[in-house]
This record gives structure tokens, C-alpha cells and sequence, in this order.
């Protein structure tokens, strides 16, 4: 445009240039001289256009697809001139926008159905930027950190993230993985790898959840193992207790039982604490399927207080309700449900040993329940294996306790989670939706 304007500002000079000396020329000279100027005159106008055919317009239209470079308008093309090295240079001007168009196009494409494919996917995808805070987090992802909806986590360091999984996440070195298991019985692959971005390195993790397929593995495991052991062990202190019971007999008869009396019956006792032993293993892989009704929760929260406010009370143990005003409605199977209260209420009154407190509270939105102990917590390496089938951090334990409730609670489709918190309290949530 520039180049243009000055054009047009020469011809004007050049024109009242010419137009003033033909005046002068018309006054002062012959007619033949004033003629040859006008031929001048003529011949300067033709040179004049041919040049800016042949210079001039060529330039500007290089111009304009600069400026169409610079806006990154791909859409638009530059029209021919009717000069053959500047049409030659036109047409490959136009065919390098074509190429562009298509290029960005093809890009959009590719950047949206990667899009739909983070977002569909069920593997989390959190990416950070150069900061080490959350750039994007897909809707898996937010649901294995318990955020609420998309974007809460954006901008935030990953540390600042409420979740065991994000502390978890952290310790993990890049182009690493690692399987990590949590206080919820939860179970994830995680990977931590790196991507370039406008020549700079950003940092994402994938997370996987193997949850449900190491369950699937480990019950399958355990209940063969299970059901071996409670036949022949079954088998046998049967056996053992009725020829007890046939010698008990006969030797009472005969009168010379004598002190065996009392060890024959101590024997007998034991087979059948064993048997009973071995039959509550059994019972953990034939937990019926639940049959959900609806239930008001607050109810269903304080029969099982009432139910075990004795065996606290021996503990000298209180136990406070902080129920929602209105009791939310769930659907659960009552006598399991109930089973799992006992279950919690049970580990956190043993947890305390004596002279403590149990914090019961429900909410409304979400339907939520949450069981808090003032006992001695957990520690960060028992953590991850709260959940696992026959571990336990009582001495004596046969870690079936938490092995039920995990598996009534993941048949009703409840999130839940057990750790010791900052405060000092080890609290034990579940999330009824």
C-alpha cells in the first residue's frame, strides 16, 4: 500500500511537471515544439501504466499475501496480474495457501477427535504446564480425584488437589510407572511421561484403574483357596470331634473317664471353634447380592448406635450423632448395610481400646455417612492394604471384617474411603449415590 501511494504521488508530480513546462512551452515556442511535448506527455502516461502493470501491481499483490500470511487468512487468494513471472508466483502463492487451509483443517480435526478421545476415555489424563499446575483433567480423571465437575482442578498445583491419588501421583518420577493402592481399596496404574509443546516440555500422567480386575483376581484366588480349606478342615474336625464324642461316651460308661473327662471336652470344643473359624472364611465368598430398598439413613444410623452403644459403654466409649436435619433416602439392603455399620463401629471402638469417642454424621447432598474415632490410627504403610483379603492390624486378626465391607459396599455401587486425617481422627466415608 505504501509502495502505492508513492506511485501515485510521483505520477502526479511527474504529470504537473510536464503539463507546466508544455504550458510554457505553448507561450514561448513553436507549434511543433509544443506537439513534441505533447507526444511526451503521451509516451510518459503509457510508460507510467505499463510500469505499474509490469512493477508495481506485481509488488502489491506480494503484498497483500504477506498481509494475508501475517493475519493467517489461508481462505482467501491472490488474483493473476497478466505477467507471467508475477502470475507464476501468484499460482504458487495460492497453492501454498491451499495447502495451509487443508494442513490447519486437518490439525482441527486431529486436535478435536483427540479431544473427544481424552474425554471419553477411562483412563484419567491430567496435564500439567510448565508451572507444574493442572492444564486440563478429562472426566475420568475427575472422578478417580473425587472433583466434582471439570475445571475445578485447572490452574492448581497438583499438590493442592484433596486426594490420596494426587500425593500419590507426585512421588512418581517422570517416564516412570508405578501401581498404587489406597486407603479406598482403590487401585490404579499410573504413568508419568512428557509431551512438547511450542519447543517446551510439559508433564501428564495416565491413571488407570485395575480396581475392579485385581478384585475380580484376588476373590477368585481366595475363594478357591477358601473353599479347599473349609472342606477338608470341616472334613476332618468332624471327624476328629465324633470319635472324641464316641470315646467321651464310653468312657463314661465304664466310669473310668476320671480327668479326661475335661480334656476330652476341651478337644471337642476346639474342633468345633475351629470348624466355626474356618466356616466364617467361607461365609466372606457367599455374601448374597443386596436387594436395595429405600431407606431413610438417619434410621438405619441409629438402630445400629443403639445396637452397639453397650459394647462401648464397657469401653467407656461415647458415641455422638450429628444427623442431617432432613435423613437423606437411599437405596440399600438393610441387613447388609446394617452388617457394615457394626462392622466400622466395631473396628473404630477396638481402635480406640478405651475412653475415647466415635463421631457418627450423615449429610444430604451428597447422601454421605461418615464414622470418625478418636483411636490410633492408621499408619501410612497399612493404608493400602486396609481392604486386602485376610490383612489386619489387630493382633490376632483375621482380616475379614474390612474384606466384607468392601465387598457390600462395591455390590452397591458406594464410594468410600478409610484413612487418618491431619486432625488426628481416622474416619471412615461412604458415599450413598
Amino acid at each position: 500500500m505504501r509502495l502505492k501511494g508513492l506511485f501515485r504521488i510521483l505520477t502526479v508530480l511527474l504529470l504537473v511537471i510536464l503539463s507546466v513546462t508544455t504550458w510554457e512551452v505553448f507561450y514561448h515556442s513553436s507549434f511543433y515544439m509544443f506537439l513534441a511535448m505533447e507526444v511526451i506527455v503521451i509516451v510518459t502516461a503509457i510508460y507510467l501504466i505499463i510500469f505499474y502493470r509490469s512493477i508495481i501491481k506485481p509488488l502489491q499483490v506480494i503484498g497483500d499475501g504477506m498481509d494475508l500470511l501475517k493475519e493467517q487468512d489461508f481462505s482467501s487468494r491472490l488474483r493473476e496480474v497478466g505477467q507471467v513471472e508475477a502470475d507464476r508466483i501468484v499460482g504458487v502463492f495460492n497453492k501454498m495457501m491451499e495447502q495451509l487451509k487443508n494442513e490447519r483443517l486437518h490439525l482441527r480435526e486431529q486436535n478435536h477427535f483427540l479431544d473427544l478421545l481424552v474425554n471419553a476415555s477411562p483412563m484419567g489424563v491430567v496435564i500439567l504446564n510448565l508451572d507444574g499446575q493442572v492444564r486440563s483433567i478429562n472426566p475420568a480423571g475427575c472422578r478417580m480425584f473425587g472433583l466434582p465437575q471439570e475445571g475445578v482442578a485447572t490452574g492448581k498445583p497438583l499438590a493442592a488437589i484433596d486426594s490420596p491419588l494426587s500425593a500419590e501421583l507426585l512421588l512418581i518420577e517422570r517416564y516412570q510407572s508405578q501401581t498404587i493402592r489406597l486407603s479406598d481399596a482403590s487401585i490404579y496404574k499410573c504413568t508419568h511421561s512428557s509431551f512438547i509443546d511450542k519447543g517446551f516440555r510439559h508433564s501428564f500422567y495416565l491413571v488407570e484403574s485395575l480396581t475392579e480386575e485385581v478384585f475380580k483376581a484376588e476373590k477368585k484366588a481366595y475363594e478357591k483357596v477358601i473353599r479347599m480349606i473349609a472342606h477338608e478342615v470341616n472334613n476332618t474336625t468332624a471327624g476328629i470331634a465324633s470319635i472324641l464324642d464316641t470315646l467321651d461316651d464310653t468312657l463314661r460308661r465304664t466310669g473310668c473317664s476320671g480327668d479326661l473327662e475335661g480334656v476330652l471336652q476341651v478337644a471337642i470344643e476346639r474342633c468345633y471353634s475351629l470348624s466355626r473359624f474356618i466356616t466364617n472364611y467361607a461365609d466372606v465368598v457367599r455374601i448374597p447380592e443386596p436387594q436395595p430398598r429405600e431407606q431413610e439413613l438417619n434410621a438405619l444410623v441409629a438402630s445400629c448406635k443403639r445396637f452397639m452403644e453397650n459394647v462401648c459403654r464397657n469401653r467407656n466409649i461415647q458415641i455422638s450423632m450429628h444427623l442431617s436435619e432432613v435423613s437423606p433416602v437411599v437405596q440399600v439392603d438393610n441387613l447388609l448395610f446394617e452388617q457394615v455399620l457394626v462392622n466400622i463401629i466395631k473396628n473404630s471402638a477396638e481402635s480406640i481400646g478405651s475412653g475415647g469417642q466415635i463421631h457418627i454424621r450423615t449429610t444430604a447432598r451428597p447422601a454421605s455417612l461418615e464414622i470418625a474415632d478418636t483411636g490410633r490410627g492408621i499408619s501410612k504403610e497399612a493404608e493400602p492394604k486396609l481392604f486386602s483379603p485376610f490383612f489386619s492390624t489387630k493382633p490376632g486378626g483375621q482380616g475379614l471384617g474390612l474384606l466384607f465391607v468392601r465387598e457390600v459396599l462395591l455390590r452397591h455401587g458406594y464410594a468410600f474411603s478409610l484413612r487418618t486425617c491431619p486432625d488426628g481422627l481416622t474416619r471412615f466415608k461412604i458415599i450413598l449415590e
